[in-house]
């Protein structure tokens, strides 16, 4: 249990130290993070409105962009490489390594360069941005998406008025499956939309990460408060469009998250050992219901109550996987369909599926116990640190700390100072609240190891350890 500062028995901070308000990023760099952040998350509408080829060079441009902006960084700045999450580096250096023992050396070898510039991308934008910008910027990107996603839907039922078939994203020469549609222009029929991403269920996950950015603008109001809510608003009736069943239910698991932290915050440091256990029973018993509501709930939803045929994906993956136990088949993210054992491993309704539905089985896939403990640790890291920038008071310096750059070039540590507790900020909850989330969602499905949802774990796992407490004026003084 860590101490609060704000313990008599304690003279001097525990914990890391306070950090000073930041000055503002450049505008250019910010921008260049808005758009890292669009593209990663919505590059299955990139894949479909420009094809491969083109999103493959837009993604080296922008991977170009984020290594000038950190060698740049770097330079005036040089950050040692203790201060960066030892899972992170340890998991990216196991997916390297796996090119040694990979049954697909080449696919390995693709795995791992999208692996590596999706991580370039994650701690570009933790390095670069303060918390408060990265809200900002998240909150941008997110705008974008799930608005031109209703503009998209809208044109499609008004205009269209038919379904939209995106280009065959691995050969443009043949037609999609049937069941593989951009857009199946349901807006006004009652049936789930799908947005620019071309999948409800990804285009849910992205309205229920708008949901927290929104609601902690609101808070903090970073953002006319006017703005905040009609966003809101707009996420909300995108949540119902989307109608996702896995999404709904990860909703409900970062609302009861969010729960618990506002309980935590009330209970004294010293008997918060108490409520930990409830807590886990809570999440226990919140699994329990989910479960036990599945039969009744996914009907509803137009979905089975077999998770969409996902139990059988699982079992045809974990008895590839417990063919090499221990070091796995080598890293490949997303699933390369022109090799065994994937060529035609999935194949439901005529569509080949490229991952296990399942991040944590896919690990053990790919990278077998050894990569599921690592992964695991990456995790639990990320998760821990969260968790007490979530819960402890932030402190404030009892006299102004001597200027001191820090590791990102924009703010850094104060020498030991004490400090007095401060009321709480909302941004605060941000980087547990969208973990928990990716979590959630790595149960259903593989996107936490790849795109949009790595770099956001990069992102998370890099920036609560460079800089794990927003502090300095609350942010909500900064408009």
């Amino acid at each position: 249990m860590m101490l609060s500062a704000s313990d008599p028995a304690l003279p001097a901070p525990a914990r890391v130290q306070p950090v000073v308000d930041a000055a503002p990023s450049p505008p250019g760099r910010i921008r260049l993070a808005v758009l890292v952040i669009f593209t990663s998350l919505g590059g299955d509408a990139w894949q479909s409105l420009l094809g491969w080829p083109a999103f493959i060079v837009l993604v080296a441009a922008l991977s170009a962009a984020c290594v000038v902006s950190l060698v740049r960084s770097h330079a005036a700045n040089p950050l040692p490489l203790s201060r960066y999450s030892k899972p992170l580096i340890a998991f990216l250096v196991l997916c390297t390594l796996s090119i040694i023992w990979s049954q697909y050396p080449s696919a390995t070898v693709l795995g791992v360069v999208s692996q590596w510039l999706t991580a370039i991308a994650g701690v570009f934008v933790a390095i670069s941005l303060s918390w408060v910008e990265i809200l900002r910027a998240l909150g941008t990107a997110l705008r974008w998406l799930l608005g031109l996603s209703l503009l998209f839907e809208f044109f499609v039922a008004a205009i269209v008025r038919h379904q939209v078939g995106a280009p065959w994203l691995l050969d443009p020469w043949n037609r999609p499956p049937g069941d593989y549609q951009w857009s199946e222009g349901n807006l006004f029929n009652g049936g789930a939309i799908q947005g620019i991403v071309g999948n409800r269920n990804l285009l849910a996950f992205l309205v229920l990460l708008a949901l927290i950015v929104f609601t902690i603008e609101l808070i903090e109001k970073t953002r006319p408060m006017v703005t905040s809510v009609i966003w809101i608003g707009v996420a909300l009736l995108e949540h119902a469009l989307t109608r996702s069943a896995t999404v709904l239910l990860a909703t409900a698991g970062v609302a009861f998250v969010m729960v618990v932290v506002l309980v935590v915050r009330r209970v004294p440091v010293a008997k918060r050992l108490i409520i930990y256990p409830f807590g886990f029973l809570g999440l226990i018993g919140l699994i329990a219901v989910t479960l036990n509501l599945s039969d009744q709930l996914f009907p509803l939803l137009h979905r089975g109550d077999n998770l969409t045929g996902r139990v059988a994906i699982w079992n045809t993956v974990l008895n590839l996987a417990w063919q090499h136990p221990v070091l796995g088949w080598g890293w490949v993210s997303y699933w390369a369909p022109w090799v065994e054992p994937f060529k035609n491993l999935i194949v439901i309704n005529g569509t080949v599926y490229l991952q296990a539905h399942n991040a944590w089985i896919d690990v053990f896939l790919q990278l077998g116990l050894v990569g599921l403990f690592v992964f695991s640790c990456l995790i639990a890291a990320t998760g821990v640190r969260a968790w007490w920038m979530a819960v402890d008071p932030p402190l404030q310096p009892l006299h102004t700390p001597q200027a001191a750059r820090g590791a990102s070039g924009r703010r850094g540590p104060t020498s030991a100072l004490v400090g007095r507790p401060t009321p709480y900020q909302a941004i605060a909850l941000l980087p547990l609240l969208v973990l928990a989330a990716l979590v959630i969602q790595s149960l259903t499905e593989s996107r936490l190891i790849v795109e949009g949802n790595f770099l956001l774990l990069v992102l998370l796992a890099t920036k609560v350890k460079l800089d794990p407490l927003p502090l300095g004026p609350p942010p909500r003084s900064m408009r």
